[in-house]
């Protein structure tokens, strides 16, 4: 059985490192694939480019921006995968957008829903998965791994707060597709604890 999951967390959380992990794991017994957004296909990854590498933009273009990215990432790359058979575990997808330019860019979660949803035509994950971390331990993360900021990493700690605030009520919302990890555990901890989640899916 396909699945789409997705893996959520505020700036820090460890994501892309624990979805590296993950899937060179799961790969062994299942056929899954890793994919990220934005980006992920050619056109959705030079709108990440635009995105997080460029110069302050209006919220609004923001949002409209990462719906775009999203909907060539979801019919170019995501729903052939799962026709196939494959697995898709995708590094954020639309509760990104609900808790970045929704939430903490404070448009309103009801229009960033509905553009959202124009994008990707009712084609929600299977499940999510949220690494939960406070944002001044991510923060703390960021700068002690040296990584290159990108523009969102750089929104100052009241940004941050809300991002986690935003995803704090989407998870209550949508209890039946939210998993909540502990993020703050060792690396190798978290990425057990994703992969018993996700093979108890699987079989």
């Amino acid at each position: 059985m396909a699945l789409f999951i997705t893996i959520e967390g505020p700036e820090g959380s460890g994501k892309t490192t624990v979805l590296k992990s993950v899937v060179e794991q799961l790969s062994k017994d299942f056929e899954v694939i890793a994919t990220r957004e934005p980006g992920g296909v050619k056109t959705a990854e030079a709108i990440r480019n635009i995105l997080l590498e460029g110069d302050a933009m209006d919220a609004r273009t923001e949002a409209l921006l990462f719906a775009a990215a999203r909907r060539e990432h979801l019919v170019d790359k995501v729903l052939p995968a799962l026709e196939k058979g494959t697995t898709v575990l995708c590094d954020r997808f639309i509760d990104s957008s609900l808790a970045y330019q929704g939430f903490a860019r404070e448009i309103g979660v009801k229009d960033i829903q509905t553009i959202n949803e124009f994008a990707i035509e009712g084609h929600y994950p299977d499940m999510t998965l949220y690494l939960d971390i406070p944002a001044e331990v991510g923060r703390e993360r960021i700068m002690s791994n040296q990584r290159a900021q990108n523009r969102l990493d750089k929104e100052d700690a009241t940004f941050h707060n809300r991002v986690i605030k935003g995803y704090q009520q989407l998870i209550q919302q949508n209890p039946e597709r939210y998993v909540v990890i502990d993020a703050t555990q060792p690396v190798d901890e978290v990425v057990r604890e994703v992969i018993t989640v996700i093979k108890k899916r699987l079989k």
